[in-house]
């Protein structure tokens, strides 16, 4: 199991970015699938506060349901691109 995991929706613009640049950095991670309905996204939302996706979850560095995409490639490239 990778520590980093991602809670996306197929087909999903925003969970694609974030796939891509955790691909372009060649982490590993693991992905949730959650329902198209929000009201059944219990998962998400309890691990985030929020329904939205993508989020991610990442246990080496003590992130607990990062959302928004801009601020998880940001986190990402920070994190793991060698910007830091």
């Amino acid at each position: 199991m990778a520590d980093i995991t991602m809670y996306e929706l197929p087909g999903c613009p925003y969970c694609a970015k974030v796939r891509s640049k955790l691909d372009e950095l060649e982490l590993e991670y693991d992905t949730i699938e959650v329902p198209r309905s929000h009201d059944d996204r219990t998962e998400v939302q309890e691990v985030s506060g929020q329904t939205g996706v993508p989020v991610i979850v990442d246990e080496t560095n003590g992130v607990d349901g990062m959302s928004e995409s801009d601020d998880i490639v940001e986190y990402l490239e920070e994190t793991y691109g060698g910007a830091a």
